[in-house]
């Protein structure tokens, strides 16, 4: 079987709505998702996007949200997840705001596209305090074993 990620909020190559960008209310997407092998111990999520800060010309990889841990018997995550309520031992990274927790779309220009990437882990990692997704990503670089994307994308006034 193959992991899969999908949303009941934006399908793939959709729009990201308002609610979930810097023009509403920030709130993370309903994310669901599949297929996850029996060998998993764990699931890492990060957020990213490629295009920053114009996707005509980007020059870096703005991360929105890391998550690590995340038990992989859970199915996916609710809209608007609190850090409280994630599922229990899920550990959250520091995003590029230097902060933890989801920061919705908020592209200074152009379209951006928003890639929401999961990975099953053979292990469950151990404590790494609040990483960024450079440390996250070497932490679990020879630990994976599937993956799934979702890309959503935004841009300012749509």
């Amino acid at each position: 079987m193959i992991m899969t990620l999908n949303s009941p909020t934006f399908s793939q190559d959709g729009t990201i709505p308002r609610r979930c960008t810097c023009e509403g209310e920030d709130i993370s997407p309903e994310l669901v998702w599949s297929g996850v092998p029996a060998a998993a111990r764990s699931l890492v999520l990060i957020v990213d996007d490629p295009d920053a800060p114009d996707p005509a010309a980007p020059q870096t990889t703005w991360v929105h949200w890391v998550l690590y841990n995340i038990p992989p018997q859970t199915g996916g995550l609710k809209a608007a997840v609190p850090e409280a309520k994630l599922p229990a031992g899920t550990k959250d990274g520091l995003n590029d705001w230097n902060r933890t927790g989801y920061a919705g779309p908020c592209p200074p220009i152009g379209r951006h596209r928003y890639f929401h990437k999961l990975y099953a882990l053979d292990i469950v990692l151990p404590d790494l305090g609040k990483p960024t997704k450079a440390m996250l990503e070497k932490a679990m670089a020879a630990h994976v074993i599937a993956s799934a994307v979702l890309i959503g994308s935004y841009q300012k006034g749509s």
